[in-house]
């Protein structure tokens, strides 16, 4: 098989945990616990390589995407300290709504520092894709980033690479968007990526173990706090309108019947930066058994929130070249309804896995 070139928008501790988990996996290295499938279509974690990046931290701009992955603010877990040179320099980013006004009023160290450069057209986006090649390009711009993500969704379009939406700005799931990937010929997977066992999945499940057990849910609150980048963003609720919308779909879709809107909480709920890259998510569901007798469930789950969600990237850079090997386009709906909380076509998670099993052995 030939390898999978990849362009990342958005250098954070998510992309971070990606790199080094492509080096942490690469042929032989260790064993492979924590992958969801080492094989995917005949495509291996060794077989991905980052060709491209942007970013717009002063910190990272200019360095080699191996060395800007651990550059501040980045807070996650370093579980592999020796990554290889990419030869892909990181280059400044579009900003648009990239970044929030109130990101400006924390330290140095646990804010993104905007560097004084000039910002990127469209056309030197596609001509840098284009030039190197890029299959798939990762979208991890901050939550709330809707005229950003917009932009470089065009320049995936322009230049008919494979577009990876892993954050809540609607793409994929936006009517009009999925028909503009579908008439350009270009696949796309999204929106919102589900952790390999984060707050969503777990809270889906049970959702979902509810309904087939004849349990009724009457109401429920996730609550999540954490101290990187993404809850500070987060702390402006202004920017927090898709997340919750797409964290409670995710929820709502697996329910037995639809909670009334002041019967489901869920959402980020508060920012500790002692917490770095530690998401902490607290469950509470509340319902009836058998004759109306009440029941409740608690739960405390507590995560490393980045690496958490790269495996499952590295599953979605390999359905989606394997989409665009195949020919296909616009959005990939088995991929996108196991990898992501918010696809086009919602399904409970035993029937996305078979989809998606079906997709892959498809290839």
């Amino acid at each position: 098989m030939t390898s999978i070139k990849v362009a990342v928008v958005g250098i954070g501790n998510c992309a971070s945990s990606l790199v080094q988990g492509l080096a942490h996996y690469r042929e032989g290295a260790n064993d492979q616990t924590g992958l969801m499938h080492y094989d995917m279509g005949g495509y291996r974690p060794s077989d991905i390589e980052v060709v491209a990046a942007w970013d717009i931290d002063r910190r990272k701009v200019g360095l080699d995407v191996a060395e800007a992955i651990f550059a501040k603010p980045n807070c996650t877990a370093v579980f592999c300290p020796t990554v290889e040179a990419t030869g892909a320099v990181v280059r400044m980013g579009r900003v648009l709504d990239g970044f929030a006004e109130h990101m400006a009023d924390f330290k140095d160290d646990r804010t993104f520092l905007l560097a004084d450069l000039a910002e990127p057209t469209k056309d030197e986006v596609v001509a840098e894709l284009r030039r190197t090649r890029a299959d798939v390009l990762m979208n991890y711009l901050p939550v709330g980033s809707q005229e950003a993500t917009e932009f470089y969704a065009e320049c995936a379009l322009e230049a008919g690479v494979a577009f990876v939406n892993n954050i809540p700005v609607f793409i994929a799931s936006n009517p009009v968007w999925a028909k503009r990937f579908e008439d350009a010929g270009v696949p796309i997977i999204g929106d919102d990526i589900k952790a390999q066992l984060g707050a969503t999945i777990v809270h889906r499940v049970l959702t979902d173990l509810f309904a087939k057990r004849g349990v009724k849910l009457d109401r429920t609150y996730q609550l999540n706090t954490g101290g990187n980048t993404d809850f500070l963003n987060m702390s402006n609720h202004r920017r927090l309108e898709s997340k919750k919308i797409s964290k409670t779909e995710a929820v709502q879709s697996v329910a037995a019947e639809r909670l009334d809107d002041d019967n489901v909480h869920i959402g980020p709920s508060d920012y500790v930066p002692w917490q770095n890259d530690n998401k902490v998510c607290f469950l509470r569901m509340e319902g009836q058994l058998f004759g109306g007798v009440p029941m409740n469930l608690e739960l405390r789950l507590s995560v490393e929130d980045s690496p958490n969600s790269a495996g499952v990237a590295i599953d979605m850079i390999r359905c989606a070249k394997l989409a665009s090997d195949r020919g296909l386009k616009g959005p990939i709906d088995a991929a996108s309804a196991y990898f992501c909380k918010h696809p086009r076509t919602q399904m409970t998670d035993d029937i996305a896995q078979l989809e998606v099993e079906k997709f892959i052995e498809a290839a």
